[in-house]
């Protein structure tokens, strides 16, 4: 029974306390004056019952009634009930006019009328039962208000007495003494909560997303806020909230109605459920982590950093779904044809219970089977009881789910436990619901109409709760009349009450109650049911697979195996167990397996045994989450104090030291759960004990399952709660005590069990501290501690110092910490008296050193123990010269991102490997076998070049085999190598500092002579440091250096190098003569005439110097392309445009160019010296390739220096500072460069004469097809190179932007003629034909200078000269180093990644490598075009050392067949690259001073570049695609010295240049790439290309898209079983056997005739070899086998290609090789487009370029009619181009019969043509002279001419071939040999 109301006030009006304008309230009379002892008066009262201030007003408002809510200390709510109504004041002019002024204006209005001030009448009560407090205080308005005879003090009195009861479905009929009546029903069940229609009305004013999400944040613990203009709507609104959180009661601060002078408390820490009036709005929009529901407009707002946790899935579907059914049941039927009449929703009243049902409905799922997770800890005196979170949580398998997590740890989820835990007591709907109905559930969920069905059902129980009986109408309550409530009523106030009157009443009345007899109603307790058991529900990603009995299977037989001593067996079954342990089946499989094998709670184990177990232990419990959700942790606890070894006298080893690194360990939950079920299981065994049989049948008979169940503790608790009262004093004392000391004793035994657990077995290491989360037992952190079985990893080699004391006491004490804070909170929780708990914590320190000391010596032991069986440590194959910095430590090598070895992709999983690391001079290598026992007798190695380490960073690797975590390092290389190693716990770890120190020394040497190219072969592991350098040393000395230099090889001292800088110019002569007097005396100045040679005015000490510079790869290059000789035999001929200058021999010019260079012969090299000062780095622009056709030259240079001298296309008003000088240097450009284009003969010609025909002549065929079409290509390709940075490369259009430069607004920059000239854009001819003037302008540029955009800004170009500049864009070195790092990231990821974003294809894209080679060939592919048109270009780009040797080698290399063999790739790369001064020291960061630039591979980006071609044009180069990867590895790699060195000048001056010719200290070792390659390529045909088939003089023009491009494979390929296969001498041992067929795969004889090929592990070209080259091993073992010598394999090729090829250039139809090649599918790598119609001409490139853009697998077609007239410019007019004409009989080919065919032998063109027919226009074939070696008389062959003279017949022999011909008559014959011999000579 409780009191109806406990409070009555009157609160009015404070006069006398007005605070700015803000009134205030204050209580005028409270009855009963004294507090109750039950429910204190609650304070505060008066703030709420005006929520928005109290203030005057200047009309009467109507009377207004709200519910406030308070809520005491006691955390009890008081309801508030407020009738407020408006008295009018008596003198308003109290209020002082200096208080009016601050208030609003209004009152000043008021001050002259009346004014009404707010008076409440409040009832305080702990019953919410708002429709009677409404009539109730709306009777006592009416009493007053009509003045009705009533007392009102009667009226309050009763009020005040009246007690009804609290539950009970009772009605009680209650009157206050005014004639009224009212019936009061009191709700069956009071702990059901009674919404009325308050959870309707809610949903129909927030809709249901937003209600569940508030559902949500209440039940997560966030800040609700509600706002509206009712306060009544707000405490409903809250009602309703608390309503469908049943059955989880709300415990935060809970305020409906919250006044605005407490707005404030909005901002507090802690989670609310608030209602604000929205006149407050304002003041809470600045609260950022508050969610607003407006109840007005039906919004809730979420702030952005809330994340609001939802129901799980598919919960959250299913609930939405049902809602929708009750609260808008048209949806459903919305588009049905006949929708059934009536689908209206139920009344409001029956809506709202239907709604709670469905959260009734949603709290039995979410809680389902929670009783089967509740510990109980205690029974008596009072049920003690722990809920088992990780458990529930496992069992439903939502350990992911945010929202449930957050609920559990909740404080409502707590209150919960503690109200609904114990197991005897009352029970209501959700305890049924939970109980029963689950099964129910669990099959209807998923149908909405069954569930909507059981809805109803539960909504009728809800809907009876609150209204037991039918509604009777017998209230009578007056109200005051209509009349009444709007006028005035009487003017007196509301009257002051007799205190005394009221009083006794109540005096009266509690006097009553206490003589009364009290009413006993007996309470229902009853056993709570429990339901049916969490059964495993299967995970909700169907996971079934975990847990097939396959897998179990193979655990069960791996333990039997295990403890049968089978260990072989076992091994093999590892690695599926612990695949197989992943699953949470199998996990629990093998707890239940070990438990059967341990007996009276040990079991001893041998080392091997013990090993495997705890293995599988440790894998176990590595996938355990830290909450043991699963309990596998739990079930293994007692194990691993069961399974252990002995390690000698008296020691044994327990598992539990190897399985101390899981997290769990350090998770004080898990133990505090343990620990609850473990008591629970004792104290149930003891009362089952204690009770005779009597009690166990009479529960099973109620329960009715017979003997077969065993009674659950929860159940004998209940059991015994009944049993309490009845007990005896004394036998509840006693069972109290039993109870207590069951506890203390698991206390005892688990300050044991975690001192096992948690104490390192080597507590001299500081380890845990560090580590694990004890320090602080919230922390759960994720990282695993390197643990060692034998802890032979000790961080230092004397853990027997001094020092170990202090530091075990730092792990002992953090470990005791630990322990007692447990102790303390279970015992506190449990009830074990003090004296227990401090007897506890005196014995914990004891039992921790107890430990300690039998660890120690467990410890010593173990280290003793021989180690664990690994795999032998395999040696690598060292190369000639390599020694072992240091041996082998033994590592595991992890896989890393790329999935083919790890058995993902297929195939066995070759990685994890376990074996070593062995760091040489040279090579970082790992050896080892897999971990997986099905493959372990496989080798796997990966090793890199030290030099090519880009990257090392330190990991913590978890080895999947022995879930330790160890120390490892990532080491990328830059030759596409990754090795992820973690160091075995046998390898200590300062060990692996020295190892990391060494690695460090090796990569990054002090000076190149550190490098292995210079150390190898020399004793000694490590270079000496080299002294610092001394600064200035005077040139006489240098050069006598360069000189000595030559004769020295590297045997000795080291020259120091001296930094050089040229005197300045005023000094210049004496620079000069100091500089002839010293050395050299060549007469430089070519004016002279002096007709001396080089050689003979050199010194004979130094013609071995300079006999080397001739022999060097520049000269040889130089007279090949006829560019200048430097020999005794020739003298130079003056008429020559371009000769060789000494000018730099000293290096003085130019320090990074070499020592010869080609200028034009009328510069004399004063004017050089004069020149360089403009360009960067003094590197002027040289001559370096001439094309041998039209003669244009391809010069190279840096970039003209930014500041400093202008440059020439600089204006030439610019102020400078020395203007003589800088318009001298200059015009010293001006005429270079004219010199340069005066020496091409298209331009002498077309300045000889008519200078139309002269470019007719030169440069136009008549032929109009080709006028249009040729120079529209190249001035497509200009824009493409111009275009700016928004044109994405490679989606150029064909037309291109001209407009990108145009319309950049930079006009005057360039000359924007130079594209639409090249274009032919300007045609005013209407038919599109250009006119004659104007393709003159087209033609003007004689030379065409490539140079950056970024530095050409402000140049200006003259309209007279003859050179244009083309403007680019380069790529930065940055860039390509940006590039680089993400290409590698790439291409070998480090670790494995699911986000699509980091997919490979989108790597490489970001890397933006393709774009950069993009950009590479295509200025190259413009520059190509230039060249072959005749116009001469200079590529002056940066510093001319990375991207302008680029463009210039792979313009040759396209350009000029030679450059595509071995021997001129060579020259090609010797001559741009190593002569012209690449830095490939500082590029590669070879050396400690450069390795802060970083790695940045240009020479790999021109490599990749020639392999992007070579796919294209497969037949056109030598050598083969593994050439450039062989490259491409060792020019990183600082094997050879080759590509050490910044330019010739370091490498003279380090005796390296010339050294090689001299003699060799050790012969297998080579200082030569090339030479190593030479040999090699004698040995086996690995390098060479056997599609090589050459066209005569073929020009190639690659596409360029990067849609053209593809990833080259030497990015990607890895072949585990050897290593890379660029160290031919490291590859395998059987290949020794046969030397001389290195990819022969085995000769041992038949053992099988099958191999398993594995992508990632073989070697492709080695196991499966192309036909070719399997042929000629084949024929190789033959001869062996037959005892011949076997010949080369070379010798042998070429036989066979002669024979078939006799004849292939000069027939029209392919002969067979060819086409054979041609038809084999080679459509995809297009060969070279038009190979006949390249001897064409001039104008045919390029119609030939647009076709070959258009069509990508176009095959060439024999004669196009396009290029019929392509000869016609040869006719008469032009004699001297047909120098010599007639008739031949020609030999074909192979079987090919004599005939006669016209030919032409072309001076100017040098070449010999052939037609069919003398009016033939189209050219059969070309024979160019520069092949001729020589003209000879022949001999009549088979099928030769009949009846002609024997001396009729000459050989012409070329490099390639010979041709056969035969003349008219012997003097024809030798008229013929006589013109060809002079053409020679000629040249």
């Amino acid at each position: 029974m409780a009191r109806l109301a406990d409070y009555f006030l009157v609160v009015g009006y404070d006069l006398d306390k007005r605070v700015e304008g803000e009134g205030q309230g204050r209580i005028l009379q409270r009855f009963p004056e004294k507090d109750w002892e039950d429910s204190p008066f609650p304070q505060g009262i008066e703030l709420f019952c005006q929520p928005s201030g109290w203030q005057l007003v200047p009309e009467r408002q109507p009377a207004t009634f709200i519910v406030a809510v308070l809520t005491d200390i006691n955390s009890e709510r008081h309801y508030c009930a407020c009738f407020t109504f408006w008295e009018c004041l008596d003198n308003p002019q109290k209020a002082e006019a200096s208080e009016l002024d601050e208030v609003d204006e209004d009152l000043a209005v008021v001050q002259a009328t009346k004014v009404f001030a707010p008076k409440s009448l409040v009832l305080v009560s702990r019953l919410d039962y708002t429709e009677v407090f409404r009539n109730c205080l709306g009777l006592v308005y009416t009493i007053y208000v009509d003045g009705l005879s009533a007392p009102l003090e009667t009226v309050i009195g009763n009020l005040l007495t009246c007690v009804i009861p609290i539950a009970g479905g009772s009605q009680r009929t209650i009157t206050l003494g005014a004639g009224d009546r009212q019936v009061i029903q009191t709700p069956i069940d009071d702990s059901l909560p009674v919404s009325g229609s308050s959870v309707a009305q809610l949903f129909r004013q927030l809709g249901i997303v937003n209600v569940l999400y508030l559902l949500c944040a209440a039940l997560t613990e966030h800040k609700i806020l509600f706002l509206s203009c009712s306060y009544q709507r707000l405490t409903d609104a809250c009602r309703g909230l608390l309503a469908i959180m049943f059955p989880l009661k709300y415990s935060f601060t809970y305020v409906p109605i919250l006044p605005g002078k407490l707005i404030e408390v909005l901002s507090t820490p802690t989670p609310f459920i608030i209602g604000v009036n929205s006149f407050f709005r304002s003041e809470t929009q600045e609260l950022l982590d508050v969610i607003v529901a407006d109840l007005d407009g039906g919004t809730v707002t979420i702030p952005e950093c809330v994340h609001i946790s939802l129901l799980p899935e598919p919960l959250l579907q299913q609930t939405q779904t049902v809602l929708a059914m009750i609260l808008d049941p048209e949806l459903e039927i919305a588009d049905h044809a006949f929708p059934p009449v009536s689908s209206q929703p139920s009344a409001l009243k029956i809506q709202d219970k239907e709604i709670r049902a469905v959260f009734l409905w949603l709290f039995a799922r979410l809680f389902q089977g929670y009783r089967w997770c509740l510990h109980i800890i205690r029974i008596h005196p009072e049920p003690v009881i722990r809920f088992h979170k990780a458990a529930f949580l496992g069992q439903r398998s939502l350990t992911e789910d945010d929202f449930l997590m957050k609920v559990l740890d909740g404080m409502a989820f707590a209150g919960f436990v503690s109200e609904r835990g114990p197991p005897y007591r009352a029970t209501d709907l959700f305890d049924d619901l939970v109980a029963n109905e689950v099964e129910r559930i669990r099959q209807e969920e998923a149908c909405p109409h069954k569930v909507m069905n059981h809805v109803k059902e539960l909504a009728e129980q809800l809907f009876k709760n609150e209204n037991p009986y039918p509604a009777v109408a017998m209230h009578k309550v007056q109200r005051p009349k209509e009349s009444r409530q709007n006028e005035a009523p009487n003017q007196t106030p509301f009257p002051g009450l007799d205190d005394v009157a009221v009083q006794l009443f109540i005096d009266h009345a509690s006097a009553k109650l206490k003589s009364a007899p009290p009413v006993v109603k007996a309470e229902l307790k009853a056993m709570v049911p429990s339901g049916p058991p969490l059964g495993d529900i299967v995970d909700r990603n169907g996971n079934v697979m975990a847990n097939s009995a396959r897998r179990l299977e193979v655990v069960r037989n791996c333990i039997t195996y295990i403890f049968e001593n089978k260990m072989l067996e076992a091994k093999k079954l590892m690695p599926a167990v612990l695949r197989a342990l992943k699953g949470r089946a199998a996990r629990v499989c093998l707890t239940q397996e070990l438990n059967q094998h341990v007996l009276q709670n040990r079991a001893v184990l041998d080392d091997q045994q013990f090993d495997y177990i705890v293995r599988m232990l440790n894998c176990t419990l590595q996938d355990c989450s830290h909450m043991d959700e699963h309990g596998i942790a739990a079930a293994l606890l007692p194990l691993v104090t069961a399974f252990c070894r002995k390690l000698g006298s008296g020691i044994t080893q327990f598992a539990y030291s190897c399985v101390q690194e899981h997290m769990v360990w350090t998770n004080m939950q898990f133990w505090e759960a343990m620990f609850y079920s473990d008591v629970q299981n004792h104290i149930r065994a003891l009362y089952l004990e204690s009770e005779d049989g009597e009690q166990q049948k009479n529960l099973e008979q109620q329960d009715g399952s017979g003997e077969g169940r065993e009674i659950s503790a929860l159940e004998l608790a209940s059991e015994q709660n009944r049993l309490w009262p009845t007990l005896s004093k004394e036998m509840q004392m006693e069972r109290v005590q039993k109870e207590e000391s069951t506890v203390f004793s698991q206390a005892i035994h688990y300050a044991n069990r975690m001192s096992y657990l948690l104490l390192p077995l080597d507590t001299s290491k500081n380890r845990l501290l560090r580590n694990t989360g004890l320090g602080d037992v919230e922390s759960v952190s994720n990282s695993y501690v390197t643990n060692s079985i034998a802890g032979s990893m000790a961080e230092s080699y004397d853990t027997e110092s001094g020092f170990e004391d202090a530091e075990s006491s730092d792990v002992a004490n953090s470990v005791v910490r630990f322990i007692n804070r447990f102790v303390d909170k279970v015992c506190n929780e449990s009830g074990v008296t003090n004296e227990h708990l401090k007897a506890l914590h005196t014995m914990i320190p004891d039992i921790v050193q107890m430990h300690i000391e039998t660890l120690d010596a467990v410890h010593r032991e173990s280290k003793r123990l021989p180690p664990i069986q690994k795999p032998k440590l395999l040696r690598p194959i060292l190369l000639p010269g390599e020694e072992l910095v240091m041996d082998g430590m033994r590592v595991h090598l992890i896989p890393d991102g790329r999935e083919e070895a790890t058995g993902m992709m297929g195939g066995p999983p070759l990685l994890p490997a376990e074996g070593a690391i062995f760091l040489t001079t040279y090579r970082l290598i790992f050896k080892g076998t897999p971990t997986d026992p099905l493959v372990g007798e496989q080798v796997v190695t990966r090793s890199f070049p030290i030099a090519s380490l880009t990257k090392e960073k330190r990991i913590s690797v978890t080895i999947p085999m022995d879930q330790f975590v160890q120390e490892g390092l990532q080491l990328r290389s830059c030759t596409f190598q990754l090795m992820k190693i973690a160091f075995d716990e046998e390898v200590a770890s300062d060990l692996a500092e020295v190892f990391r120190k060494h690695m460090h020394k090796l990569r990054y040497p002090q000076h190149v002579q550190g490098t292995f190219a210079f150390t190898v072969g020399q004793c000694g592991k490590m270079v000496v440091e080299h002294k610092t350098k001394d600064k200035n040393q005077s040139l006489r000395t240098l050069s006598k250096n360069l000189v000595k230099s030559a004769k020295r090889t590297i045997g000795r001292q080291y020259v120091t190098r001296k930094k050089y800088s040229p005197p300045t110019w005023e000094n210049r002569s004496s620079f000069q003569s100091e500089l002839d007097e010293d050395e050299i005396s060549v007469s430089e100045e070519v004016d002279q005439q002096s007709s001396l040679t080089l050689s003979s005015t050199i010194r004979s000490s130094d013609r071995q110097t300079m006999s080397n510079v001739v022999e060097r790869a520049c000269c040889r290059d130089y007279q090949r392309l006829g560019l200048g000789t430097l020999s005794n035999s020739l003298t130079r001929s003056n008429n020559e445009p371009f000769r060789i200058s000494t000018v730099n021999r000293m290096y003085a010019v130019c320090r990074s160019y070499p020592g010869l260079l080609i200028v034009p012969q009328s510069i004399p090299d004063s004017t050089i010296h004069r020149i360089c000062r403009c360009y960067r780095q003094n590197r002027f622009p040289v001559v370096c390739w001439r094309n041998s056709r039209t003669k244009a030259v391809l010069l190279r240079s840096a970039g003209l220096h930014a500041k400093g001298v202008v440059g020439f296309f600089k204006s030439p008003n610019t102020p400078t500072a020395v203007p003589s000088q800088a318009e001298s240097t200059s015009l010293e450009q001006e005429k270079y460069l004219q010199a340069i284009i005066s020496s091409m003969p298209s331009y002498s010609e077309s300045s000889g004469r008519n200078t139309l025909s002269g470019f007719t002549s030169t440069h136009m065929s008549t032929s109009d097809s080709s006028d249009k079409l040729r120079p529209p290509k190249i001035g497509a390709l200009m824009k493409q190179v111009m275009g700016t940075k928004e044109d994405v490369p490679g989606t150029f259009s064909r037309g291109g932007k001209w407009g990108s430069i145009r319309g950049s607004g930079r006009l005057s920059a360039y000359n924007p003629d130079v594209g639409t000239r090249l274009a032919g854009k300007e045609s005013p001819q209407p038919n599109g034909g250009p006119s004659e003037a104007l393709f003159l302008r087209q033609q003007k540029a004689f030379l065409y200078i490539i140079g950056d955009k970024a530095q050409l800004k402000g140049g200006k170009q003259d309209s007279f000269q003859q050179w244009e500049v083309v403007p680019i864009e380069v790529c930065d070195v940055r860039q390509v180093k940006n590039s680089f790092k993400k290409l590698m990231k790439a291409c070998v990821p480090s670790s494995q990644t699911l986000d699509p974003n980091m997919s490979f294809l989108r790597c490489l894209e970001e890397s933006e490598w393709m774009t950069l080679l993009h950009r590479v060939l295509q200025v190259s592919v413009l520059v190509v075009e230039l060249l072959d048109t005749g116009s001469s270009v200079m590529v002056s780009l940066e510093d001319g050392w990375d991207v302008t040797t680029q463009v210039v080698s792979l313009v040759q290399l396209l350009s000029d067949p030679y450059y595509r063999t071995f021997d001129g790739f060579r020259l090609l790369v010797e001559k741009e690259w190593l002569s012209f001064g690449h830095k490939f020291s500082q590029r590669g960061a070879q050396t400690l001073g450069s390795q802060s630039s970083g790695f940045t591979p240009v020479f790999l980006q021109f490599l990749d570049c020639v392999h992007q071609i070579h796919l294209q044009f497969p037949m056109e180069f030598e050598f083969s695609q593994y050439y450039l990867k062989f490259l491409a590895y060792h020019y990183v790699s600082n094997r050879f010295r080759t590509f050490l060195l910044d330019s010739d000048y370091e490498r003279i001056e380090l005796g390296v240049l010339y050294e090689e010719k001299g003699e060799r200290k050790s012969p297998q070792v080579c200082k030569s790439v090339w030479d190593y390659i030479d040999r090699l390529n004698k040995k086996t045909p690995i390098f060479f290309n056997y599609m090589y088939c050459p066209e005569d003089y073929e020009v190639l023009r690659p596409y360029t898209y990067t849609s053209n491009l593809k990833v080259w494979d030497y990015y990607m390929e890895e072949t585990l079983s050897e290593g890379p296969s660029y160290d031919w001498e490291a590859r395998g041992r059987q290949e020794r056997v046969a030397e001389e067929t290195p990819e022969k795969p085995d000769t041992s004889g038949p053992k099988s005739q099958r191999h398993i090929v594995w992508p990632c592990y073989d070697s492709l070209s080695k196991t499966v070899p192309d036909a070719i080259t399997k042929l000629l091993q084949d024929l190789q073992s033959l001869e062996a086998e037959l005892g011949q010598t076997s010949e080369k394999w070379k010798d042998t090729w070429d036989k066979i290609k002669t024979t078939q090829r006799a004849e292939i250039k000069l027939e029209s139809k392919p002969s067979f090789t060819s086409s054979l090649l041609m038809s084999s599918n080679l459509s995809h790598q297009r060969r070279s487009q038009g190979v006949y119609l390249q001897e064409s001409g001039v104008g045919s490139s390029i119609n030939l370029a647009l076709d070959c853009e258009a069509s990508a697998t176009s095959t060439p077609v024999a004669g196009r009619p396009s290029t019929s007239t392509l000869y016609s410019q040869f006719q008469s007019t032009e004699s001297e181009n047909r120098s010599f004409e007639g008739i031949l009989y020609k030999k074909g080919a192979l079987l090919k019969p004599w005939k006669p065919r016209w030919f032409v032998l072309d001076k100017t063109k040098h070449q010999l043509r052939y037609y069919e027919s003398r009016q033939d226009k189209e050219c059969k074939g070309v024979i160019e002279l520069a092949d001729v070696e020589s003209v000879m008389p022949g001999t009549p062959t088979m099928g030769a001419p009949k009846n002609i003279d024997e001396k009729a017949f000459f050989d012409l022999k070329t490099t390639k071939r010979v041709y056969n011909f035969c003349a008219q008559d012997s003097a024809n014959a030798q008229l013929w040999m006589d013109s060809v011999q002079s053409c020679l000579s000629d040249a």
